[in-house]
């Protein structure tokens, strides 16, 4: 073995010599390349999570904004049982009267009507006097049936099933059934009819 200036391993090739200087080349490309791909991943990962959160969060707000959720007429039974009640009520005085009780008729609904219910009301009240004064026409109306089929915080809409009862002078009376759609308003604290459908 021979000694220089410079230390030299025994019987170590130039090609040896390539192959440590490989060995101990730096990594780190690689190691960036792989740290690289990690945070872009993370990064995907923490969009698909906040996209997937947005999503549930606007689900379930959706659930809870639902028309059946809030219509109070599935949960308040005291206001439900009120709504039909005064509903029951008025349709019973409204659509009640005889030759001589068509005033106090005609001044019931102006208390108890409102909106299209009472425009319709009054143009159509007329000939019903005319035909009660003529043919000694009496109408009692009850109400034997009402369904709340939605109720929110100032408004309700109901079925109702009225049984009616026509009586002329000198005739046998005559019994026939209506069915009404009806929408409501509380205003002032009552309820008033503002829209009646025959069904």
């Amino acid at each position: 073995m021979r000694r220089t200036g410079a230390a030299t391993v025994e019987g170590a090739s130039p090609d040896a010599e390539t192959e440590v200087a490989d060995e101990g080349a730096d990594p780190r490309p690689d190691s960036r390349r792989g740290a690289s791909w990690r945070r872009g991943l993370a990064a995907l990962l923490a969009v698909a999570l906040l996209a997937t959160g947005v999503v549930l969060l606007l689900q379930a707000r959706e659930l809870r904004d639902t028309p059946a959720t809030s219509n109070r007429a599935l949960t308040d039974t005291a206001e439900t049982a009120r709504v039909a009640g005064d509903v029951s009520s008025a349709l019973s005085k409204v659509f009640s009267y005889g030759p001589r009780s068509t005033a106090v008729t005609k001044e019931s609904a102006k208390r108890l009507l409102g909106g299209d219910a009472l425009r319709q009301y009054a143009a159509l009240f007329g000939q019903v006097e005319k035909q009660s004064a003529d043919q000694k026409l009496t109408l009692t109306s009850q109400a034997v049936r009402a369904g709340v089929t939605r109720l929110d915080d100032d408004g309700a809409h109901l079925l109702v099933f009225l049984d009616q009862v026509y009586e002329r002078e000198g005739k046998a009376p005559t019994t026939a059934g209506a069915q009404l759609s009806v929408t409501a308003e509380l205003r002032g604290g009552r309820w008033i009819i503002v829209d009646i459908t025959s069904r």
